[in-house]
């Protein structure tokens, strides 16, 4: 089996730095086209199933690199965003800094002493929920010949990776920083194990900025 595990387009609150988690943005234009461009690129790549969070911007990556092949699309809420329940919508870098920013922004900087709100989820919870996912993968035998589209966010697509590499560790969780939009990650799995061939695969022209929290 060959998961080819993508992080969806930018959205409005990307560019802007607003914390996103479960809110659920579209993508805005510049968003879908790194999409198209990331479609045309895995255009020879045969595909025979999709799996992606039910949040639209991932939704809608994963329609539009799908573009008119006729496989199914399924929504799996393990693959949706961690989420910062009352952080969601704060301005966490930028020109315009909320107050509460400093607290959020542990995530990314001081992990291992990230705190979430009452109604967010942890890290531990996130690597729980999207290790789920992949022990559901590295079980299904009736899958092991085929190649799948995985569209998801980019702490839970960390996660899931993180996972892969053994590395369950929160401090350590960004160790190998946020994945770009739309960036692909090419995993395989064979004898009910997971290992990554190639990451950060880019298909689209444009130089995506990293995100930064400042």
């Amino acid at each position: 089996m060959l998961l080819y595990i993508v992080r969806h387009g930018e959205t409005d609150w990307n560019k802007r730095h607003k914390v996103q988690g479960r809110t659920d943005i579209p993508l805005n234009d510049y968003g879908r086209r790194l999409a198209e461009e990331t479609a045309e690129g895995m255009h020879d790549i045969p595909l025979d199933l999709a799996y992606t969070s039910p949040l639209l911007r991932a939704k809608e990556t994963a329609q539009i690199i799908l573009r008119d092949r006729n496989i199914p699309l399924c929504e799996d809420e393990r693959l949706q965003e961690i989420s910062f329940g009352s952080y969601e919508g704060l301005f966490c870098g930028g020109e315009q800094i909320d107050e509460k920013s400093e607290e959020f922004n542990r995530f990314f900087n001081d992990t291992a002493n990230y705190i979430p709100p009452a109604d967010g989820e942890t890290i531990s919870q996130l690597y729980e929920r999207t290790g789920d996912f992949l022990r559901e993968m590295e079980g299904r035998k009736d899958l092991a010949e085929k190649n799948i589209l995985v569209s998801t966010h980019g702490a839970a697509m960390t996660s899931l990776l993180n996972r892969i590499r053994g590395n369950l560790s929160t401090e350590h969780f960004w160790k190998d920083e946020v994945p770009p939009n739309c960036s692909v990650t090419l995993v395989e799995i064979k004898d009910g194990k997971a290992e990554i061939l190639k990451e950060g695969m880019i298909f689209y022209k444009e130089k995506v900025k990293k995100w930064k929290t400042v």
